[in-house]
């Protein structure tokens, strides 16, 4: 007997294993997920003088609101991560826009900064897992154009970045609960566009799609996601490192307060304009190719720093070397690494760890040597980038295959049997 509900209500057929993962309006809705979680993180510093007022704070404490979102992040990605595989893609993308929207607007609308910052943890668990979310499915949901497809991704991240500032400055930061209820708003719609997001991510795929095997990794599986994740830490420590001092050390090697802010906001606007320049490059070139080139063009521009007339020129160039190598490592990370399906966590967990200490440790060593050596200190971490960079290029590469026998094949005798005489 057939039940009436399930022939009236038939399931939806399973989507196809070729199914795209996102349909175009996904994609244009990802890329607007990456613009509000870019202005999210760059709202707090420039309302910080505003919520000094409203709750009588110092300026530690009212650093702590940024940490809170950190925190929340690394909480969001590790959350995530665990239930990445058992709940659907839709679900993971639509709990995280509606925990970042509930968390922008309570921290709007705290009445006590407690409260304040618990919504801002609340914010950072939505934005991470937005971060952990879509650039786990970019890096795999486009084959051989994912690392482009991550690169015009996280450049929206700096679009967000540049206008999050920018919004505040318009409203006047007296103003910022007004505009962080207006970013929560704008989170909204996206909910509407998850259903053009496959429910069920491919796995890593064998080859590159182009017709390439991925890499063998010749060393421990340890080992390598190590290194990967010391890439990870280093190079947004010099990236939160730059945003962080340029500014004093420029203005210690005698510019004016002006010019070092102008420099700062080039140096992150190349970052963003880096990222989407390089994603045909990334169409054409591995993705080793284009971070050992990021790393040793970010070491000579942090070099180039240390000498005062060329270094408001010189830090643009480090935003524009340093812009590939966050979305451009995921893909190489998937295919050096297929079965370790919490790779991608590690590292994007690490990132955001590296932003959280390389202020402090930044800090120390300056209060050791003197501002003028920034540029310095963070080339030497470049250097390390950029070794740990060729140690991966190493471990990663394929085995050659052996080479045919070169000997010629024996040439049959001519020359005429002995025929066989009467025995003795």
């Amino acid at each position: 007997m057939t039940d009436r509900s399930t022939a009236a209500h038939p399931a939806a057929p399973p989507a196809r294993p070729d199914a795209p993962l996102f349909s175009p309006s996904a994609v244009v809705a990802s890329c607007a997920a990456f613009v509000l979680i870019g202005a999210l993180q760059a709202l707090y510093g420039p309302a910080i003088p505003a919520f000094r007022d409203r709750f009588g704070l110092s300026p530690g404490a009212a650093g702590l609101g940024l940490s809170a979102h950190f925190v929340g992040g690394v909480a969001g990605v590790l959350l995530f991560d665990r239930l990445f595989g058992r709940i659907g893609n839709r679900r993971i993308l639509g709990s995280s826009y509606l925990l970042m929207a509930v968390g922008a607007a309570g921290f709007a609308l705290a009445p006590s900064w407690p409260a304040g910052l618990a919504a801002a943890l609340l914010a950072g668990l939505g934005f991470g897992g937005i971060d952990y979310g879509l650039n786990q499915l970019f890096a795999v949901g486009f084959g051989h154009r994912s690392t482009a497809m991550l690169n015009i991704l996280n450049a929206h991240f700096g679009v967000g970045a540049i206008l999050g500032p920018a919004l505040v400055g318009l409203a006047g930061a007296d103003r910022y609960p007004a505009v962080f209820v207006g970013f929560a708003l704008a989170n909204l719609p996206l909910l509407l566009c998850l259903k053009g997001v496959r429910d069920q991510a491919p796995p890593p795929a064998a080859d590159d799609g182009r017709g390439q095997r991925a890499p063998v990794v010749a060393r421990s599986l340890g080992s390598v996601l190590a290194v990967f994740v010391a890439l990870y830490v280093l190079h947004v420590g010099i990236e939160a490192g730059v945003g962080g001092w340029e500014p004093t050390h420029l203005e210690t090697v005698g510019y004016g307060a002006g010019v070092a802010a102008t420099a700062t906001s080039v140096y992150w606007l190349m970052m963003t304009v880096g990222r989407f320049l390089v994603a045909p490059i990334a169409l054409r070139f591995s993705p080793q190719a284009v971070i050992t080139v990021s790393c040793a063009g970010m070491t000579v521009c942090l070099v180039l720093a240390s000498v005062p007339a060329l270094a408001p020129y010189a830090y643009a160039g480090v935003g524009l070397f340093i812009a590939p190598i966050f979305p451009t490592g995921l893909p190489w990370l998937h295919k050096a690494a297929p079965r370790a399906r919490r790779a991608g966590a590690l590292v994007i967990a690490a990132s955001m760890g590296g932003g959280i200490v390389a202020g402090p440790a930044l800090g120390k060593a300056i209060e050791w040597s003197g501002v003028r050596v920034v540029p310095l200190l963070l080339g030497a971490v470049s250097a390390l980038c950029l070794a740990a960079t060729l140690w991966l290029v190493r471990a990663t590469r394929p085995p050659r295959a052996p080479l045919p026998d070169a000997r010629p094949p024996a040439r049959p005798s001519t020359s005429p049997e002995p025929k066989a005489g009467p025995l003795p």
